[in-house]
This record gives C-alpha cells, structure tokens and sequence, in this order.
C-alpha cells in the first residue's frame, strides 16, 4: 500500500457520450477521509472509433460518491476542486510537493477566478531550449507557465464549446477563435437579432448577446487521417464530394496543399453554426516552433478559447507568443504604445494573406481586434513583455495598480532598448524557418558567397553536435543585421514571404474542400466585409 502521504488521482474523460479512463494515477482523496485504500482504474482502448473501459474497479470507481461525474450540483460541496466534475480530463499527474497546498495542474483548462489579473511571473532560465518532447504537464517548466494563454470565458459558454467538440472524434489539442468567441466590435444587437444559428444553447446566445456569429474551431489529432476516416463515417454530410474518395484523399489535400489545415464550413453542431479546420498534430506544433506558414501560429497570436490542451503544444505556443513580441520589436521604433505593439503583433499574418489585398476582409479588422479585446491582450501577453529585459513600461506603476487591465480606455507607453547586442538576440531566437529568410534577404544585400552562407547557417543551427538545444545568443552575423536601418523592412519582407503562398493556396482549395456552393457563401460573406469602412 502506497504511504498514506501519497496523493492519488483518477481522471476520467468523455467522448461522444462514453467513458474512457485516463493514465491510471494514485493520489489522495482529500474530501472522503474513508478513501484509504489506492483505487486503480482500467486502461481505456479506442477500436475503431470506440471506447472500451477495462477493469473490473473501474465500474465501482464511477459510482464513488467523490469521482463519480453525474452527482447532483447539491451533492458537490464548496470545498471540492471543480476540475473532478470536468469532462475531457485525460490525464493527471501527481507533483510532491507542491509549492501552494491544495493547488493541482491539470491538462485542461482550469476554472480561473472572476477578476484575474497578470503578475510578474518568473520564468525559469534556459526554458526557450526546452525541446518539445514531454510527456505530462508536470515537465512543464513552470508549475503555471503558459496559463497566459487560458483565456476566460463564462463558464456556460465554455461549456457549450466543449459540447460542441464532443460531437467529434478524440482530438490532442483544439481551440476556438474569432468573432464568434472574442467580439472584434461594439455589440448592437439584442436577443431577438437574427443569428445564423438554427437552435443554440442559450449560452451561445447571451455570450454573442443575440446577433450570433459563426464559431471558428480548429481540432488537432495526433493523426488526421484515422480522425477524418471516424468523422466520416458519423458525419459524411460535413464534407464535399472529397469525403466519397475516402479518408486517404481528404488527408492528402490537407497535408500536401496551403497551410495544411482542411475546412468544413457552415456546418451546424449542436444547433449552432460553425467553421471547423482540422490539421495534424506535428504541423501545428513545426509552424508554433519555425513560422513555416504563420497561418496557424498567427491565430494564436491573438487571444484564443483553448478547449483541449497538451503539453507540447503550451510550451511551443509560450516560444510562438515570445516569437510575435520579438518580431514586432524589431519593426516598432525605440518608444511606442500598448494598442501599437499588439497592433503590429496581430499584423503578422494578416501582411501578405491575399483575403487583406483583394477586399474579402474589412480593412480596420486589425484596429477592432485589438481595440475590442485589449484586456485579453493584456493577459495573454503582459508576463512575456516584463520577462523581456529590452522593454519596458514607461510608467511602471501603472501596471501596479489593482485592476489594471480592466481599464480599455488606458494605452501605456512602452519602450525598448536599441543595443545592436540586444537587438541581434532577438534576431537570434526568432523561429528557425523566419529566421532564415531574413537570413537569406541580408546574404543577397551584403553579397555573401554560397558557401559562406552555408556556413553560417551551419553555425547558427538551433540543436548542438548531440541534437540538443544550443544556447541562443546572437552571432556576429545577427550583429550585423540588427546594426542595419532598413531591418524592419527587410523583416516585413520575411513576413510577407512566409504568409503570402501558404495562405493564397489555402484560399484556393476551399472550393475543393468545402464545396463550390459553401465556398461561394464563405467569400461573399468576406468580400461583404471588406467593403465595411
């Protein structure tokens, strides 16, 4: 028998309405003193699209009046942690000991108090060389690193989404984005606006305060074809005339062409509206780390609804999230604003996408963005800038203050140390794929040989002679580059490259994906935008 010191956890998931049990932990049942022996719990096995609970225990484990997820909302009392009645809680994990008593880390998003606020959150020297590879959160860096990213929501709208993906087969990560999440304007709408949804929760409809919108999602499995050949076959109706040709030819017109993401929109869920894309779990986590595309890494550029998490994925979106302040950095002049900075940061994938170009986007999206959703900005990004030692508030004692963040009409100036050094350091740790087109840019202005180019990008390569992760300090190359005026131009130009063909290709196969009439409404709906002064 386990010390009595020992806590033990069980957790347990839903997916399409069946029980699957997650890696069987042992941890201390706080609540029920009787609970003294350890309680394991079968192994769960997914065939063919099913889940099938194993072990004899694992029946009595869901009548346990603590671990049983359908007790009554009287039965739960104020003391016990809300994350045992979740759904979607796969794994757990067991820390000793934890520095706060009685505070656990879980792979879904926690319940976050009602008026959070950032703090200055010390983040562990070297974590940037922390290469992709855990296998829990406990690994995590930080015990709460990267809960910047956990935007808030109410707790019935969040419910609603993950309803809504439960309709789906089992996904690694998953998000919810845009309008219909976060509003990128004033709402002039009331509850009997017409909404696009046929018969929404009524969450969804308070949240979008009646003049609802479409929800964006993008669903990530481990791999996309075992998940397309499953959504198949419960829900042939979402896909075009591709999902006749069968799983195989969906995933390859996903993976081989664009950004690697495949489109179902206008598809209703739940009696609500919604856009789903579907990309593979390694080309979400290759664009958070080099910026291949942008197209992904940019959405979470700008604050996002993560309903299903892993660990790989938070610790590559805190470098993407860093990524993007860096970036703007060195397009930003030495002395700037908030609203400016998170301007320039949402900019990224927008320069270069062909929808800004030819009108099927309205031309002030950037400015209602950030305009509208400056307070989730500010929790998204806040600890990554103080965690930064070339920038800082100007009037730093503003952002002490209580409530700081809940004042949208506030616009803090910030500035930023022009030191070639510095800047070269963050030429330096921008993601490999970008950082090599300015590479390349700077190699035709200054005139360098082939194979000395070559070398160079030898000497700068991100993983040392025994595949781990080097140190990423700027080179006399990177020194050279940050001492150059025209910079920001030249990383404009890195961005437009990296946006424009992915992007473009990802446009043109919507016809193919979504089906020549959904494709038609999606881009007048755009251009309809566009024409919005």
């Amino acid at each position: 028998m386990a010390p009595e010191s020992w806590r033990r956890e069980v957790g347990i998931g839903i997916e399409s309405g069946v029980w699957k049990s997650a890696k069987s932990k042992r941890i201390e049942s706080r609540q029920n003193s009787q609970c003294s022996s350890s309680i394991m719990v079968g192994t769960g096995s997914r065939v063919m699209g099913e889940s099938r609970l194993l072990g004899s225990q694992a029946r009595a484990c869901l009548r346990h009046p603590l671990l049983s997820p359908f007790r009554a909302a009287s039965d739960i009392d104020s003391t016990t942690p809300m994350y045992q009645f979740r759904p979607f809680v796969r794994t757990a994990w067991c820390r000793k000991p934890l520095l706060l008593p009685g505070r656990r880390f879980i792979a879904t998003q926690e319940v976050q108090s009602s008026n959070p606020r950032p703090e200055a959150q010390s983040l562990p020297p070297g974590w940037e060389d922390q290469e992709p590879t855990l296998s829990d959160f406990s690994e995590l860096p930080h015990k709460d690193f990267g809960k910047n990213q956990l935007i808030q929501t109410n707790e019935e709208f969040k419910r609603s989404l993950r309803g809504i993906l439960r309709q789906f087969p089992p996904v690694t990560y998953a998000f919810a984005y845009g309008s219909g999440v976060f509003p990128q304007s004033a709402s002039t709408a009331s509850l009997t606006t017409e909404s696009p949804h046929p018969n929404p929760p009524e969450a969804i409809l308070k949240w979008q305060k009646g003049g609802g919108k479409m929800i964006d999602f993008i669903l990530t499995p481990k791999y996309a074809q075992h998940f397309h050949w499953l959504n198949l076959r419960d829900h042939r109706d979402h896909y075009s005339f591709l999902g006749s040709l069968g799983s195989g030819v969906v995933s390859h017109v996903q993976d081989r062409y664009g950004a690697g993401v495949y489109f179902n929109p206008y598809i209703t869920v739940n009696g609500t509206m919604i856009k789903y894309g579907v990309v593979n779990f390694e080309t979400l986590l290759r664009d958070l780390t080099d910026w291949d595309t942008l197209y992904l890494a940019g959405r979470l550029h700008k604050p996002c609804k993560i309903l299903h998490e892993e660990p790989n994925i938070r610790l590559a979106n805190q470098r993407n999230l860093l990524s993007a302040v860096r970036c703007a950095l060195l397009l930003l002049p030495p002395t700037f604003t908030e609203k400016q900075l998170y301007s320039t940061i949402t900019g990224l994938s927008y320069q270069g996408d062909p929808r800004m170009q030819y009108g099927s986007e309205n031309p002030k999206k950037i400015d209602n963005i950030v305009t509208h959703q400056i307070r989730n900005f500010r929790l998204l990004y806040h600890d990554l800038i103080v965690s930064l030692p070339n920038i800082m508030y100007a009037d730093f004692a503003a952002v002490s203050k209580p409530d700081w963040v809940d004042d949208t009409k506030l616009d803090l100036k910030l500035s930023q140390d022009m030191n070639p050094e510095r800047r070269a350091n963050m030429v330096r740790r921008l993601p490999k794929k970008f950082r090599e087109k300015i590479y390349f840019l700077y190699r035709g202005k200054f005139g360098i040989s082939g194979s000395e180019y070559k070398e160079m990008l030898e000497a700068s390569r991100d993983e040392d002679a025994k595949g781990g992760v080097k140190k990423q300090v700027g080179s006399d190359f990177d020194k050279r580059i940050a001492a150059e005026t025209d910079l920001p131009q030249m990383v404009t130009k890195a961005v437009n490259q990296t946006v424009k063909w992915p992007s473009t290709v990802q446009s043109m196969k919507g016809p193919l994906t979504a089906g020549p009439q959904r494709a038609w409404r999606y881009l007048k709906e755009k251009r309809e935008k566009g024409k919005m002064k």
